[in-house]
């Protein structure tokens, strides 16, 4: 009776092992089992987003308010098109707000951050955020320092 006790303590014990590493995948990966809450889609064109995916964070003064969506290329202006979900609770964002990709940790995640304009106007569902900055690619930083740098030995 004793060892049955034993047998079904562990299994319980591993069971909730299991499940709290589920739920740490979820949470590491970004996915959720809940489908969320109300949001709104805004829209930037980028001229390089490099780096940049589907349920990457969008941000705003570090705290996480919606994620990307889509991420294309807009054939009229040849840039990167990002489509944002943002939570409904953020719907005062003024339309001159900036968006900039950004680099998270040292592996190189990238995200959306948002800095709040002064306007008066808010962004409604469908919006654009016109003022944007391109992420930033070390393989051009790289070959800018190199290029100067031979620039300067053929001096």
């Amino acid at each position: 009776m004793q060892t049955r006790t034993l047998e079904i303590g562990v299994g319980l014990f591993l069971l909730a092992g299991l499940l709290a590493l589920l739920l740490l995948a979820l949470r590491v990966s970004g996915l959720s089992a809940s489908a969320g809450g109300d949001t709104y889609k805004v829209y930037a064109n980028f001229d390089n987003i490099a780096g940049l995916t589907i349920r990457s964070k969008v941000t705003m003064a570090g705290v996480t308010i919606g994620k990307v969506t889509a991420v294309d290329l807009d054939r009229d202006s040849y840039t990167g098109r990002v489509t944002m979900e943002l939570d409904s609770s953020v719907n005062n964002l003024p339309v001159d707000s900036t968006a900039s990709i950004l680099t998270a940790g040292l592996l190189g995640e990238k995200y959306i951050g948002i800095s709040v304009g002064g306007e008066e106007d808010v962004l409604k569902d469908g919006g654009r955020i016109h003022d944007t900055q391109s992420s930033l690619v070390l393989e051009d930083l790289i070959g800018k320092f190199l290029l100067n740098s031979v620039n300067k030995e053929a001096n």
